[in-house]
């Protein structure tokens, strides 16, 4: 596979305008660990290897498990993540797969319980900026680069 476009290169006041919303999604409420853990859950799902490479090393850096990062495909299935991570991680699974979901109430409840309001839009915008990074990679076949461990 090949790249299609280097959006960077394409349009840098796009990409100006998503490095300045990244910039301030880092003032917000969301703690970084928990950021990076939905950053790796969406590109999961929408399966951008290119930020699944980029995010893995910020997720340990910001203290996210090796453990949680190993079962953060099934989540739900695991009791590694506490009930703040999971409210977070099945709005994020809710809202990256809209089109099937609708947002369903549950998971809206689930969000609610363990966040107040400011940190539900804070958290909503953590995860629409992921899933447009998302699209870009995926979109114009981004590829990653090759990391030595």
């Amino acid at each position: 596979m090949s790249e299609r476009l280097s959006y960077f290169k394409a349009s840098p006041k796009a990409i100006s305008a998503m490095r300045a919303l990244e910039v301030a999604i880092t003032q917000l409420t969301i703690p970084p660990d928990l950021r990076e853990l939905i950053r790796m859950r969406v590109s999961q799902i929408n399966r951008c290897a290119f930020c699944l490479n980029m995010h893995a090393p910020d997720a340990r850096a910001a203290g996210v498990s090796q453990q949680k990062l190993d079962v953060l495909a099934a989540w739900w299935e695991s009791p590694v993540f506490d009930a703040r991570e999971r409210a977070a991680l099945g709005w994020a699974d809710a809202l990256t797969r809209i089109e099937t979901t609708g947002a369903p109430d549950d998971a809206y409840e689930a969000l609610a319980a363990e966040f107040d309001p400011q940190e539900q839009v804070d958290l909503t915008l953590v995860i629409n900026t992921i899933n447009a990074w998302n699209r870009f990679a995926v979109g114009f076949r981004t590829v990653h680069p090759l990391r030595k461990e």
